[in-house]
């Protein structure tokens, strides 16, 4: 039950902040790459509007140049053969956006295979509340810490009893405990951006001088 307390205490904190982490380009997660993303929306307005200037922003100033190109043939396709030309910039842009994230790009994914959590977070700022988007996120992170803690809890009582058994607890405790690291390391933005990098370097550099053992 004390558990289960401080679970409630510390999720929102952690939840609200993992949620703000949406807003951050993640390239693993992104989806960018698919037909219903906001890059492929504003490649939509900019058509029909005849104006590049929606999509810019998704590219580094060094590519607008092929961006552009790809732009005026999709506009100056007709008949037949003006969805193969748009889909021909769709592509190039999605592929250049990802090159300038680091990213690979595997071509353009059909609409709605996005994870759930990122749906919810464009719905977030198209609704203008993110409440939605952290309870989602606050439901799956406790449900994953309780699984966790439960079954940790449970090999705990019988570590001392046999090698076998204290080996059991050592790998679900290993799991239970890095679950938790890394959700606290994304909270509070430690995760983006290189710097849980940094953080993972350090903290190998310790294991090496004995002072992690896990």
């Amino acid at each position: 039950m004390k558990t289960i307390q401080i679970a409630k205490i510390t999720l929102t904190g952690i939840a609200a902040a993992v949620a703000l982490t949406f807003a951050i380009p993640n390239n693993a997660a992104a989806h960018c790459d698919t037909l219903d993303g906001p890059v492929i929306q504003d490649a939509h307005k900019a058509l029909e509007a005849k104006d590049i200037t929606p999509v810019l922003k998704w590219v580094k100033a060094k590519d607008e140049k092929a961006v552009k190109a790809a732009f005026q043939k999709a506009l100056s396709a007709k008949g037949a053969n003006a969805e193969a030309a748009h889909n021909k910039f769709f592509a190039t842009l999605v592929k250049i956006h990802r090159a300038g994230e680091g990213a690979p790009y595997t071509g353009l994914k059909p609409a709605g295979t996005v994870e759930p959590a990122v749906a919810e977070a464009d719905n977030a700022l198209a609704s203008g509340s993110a409440d939605a988007l952290v309870k989602l996120v606050t439901d799956d992170i406790t449900a994953g810490i309780k699984k966790r803690y439960e079954r940790t809890a449970a090999t705990y009582k019988h570590k001392d009893e046999s090698v076998a058994q204290g080996r059991e607890f050592v790998e679900a405790y290993v799991e239970f405990t890095h679950y938790v690291e890394k959700l606290h390391m994304d909270a509070i933005g430690k995760g983006a951006h290189g710097e849980h990098k940094e953080h993972t370097k350090q903290h190998g550099d310790h294991a090496g001088h004995g002072a992690d053992k896990h």
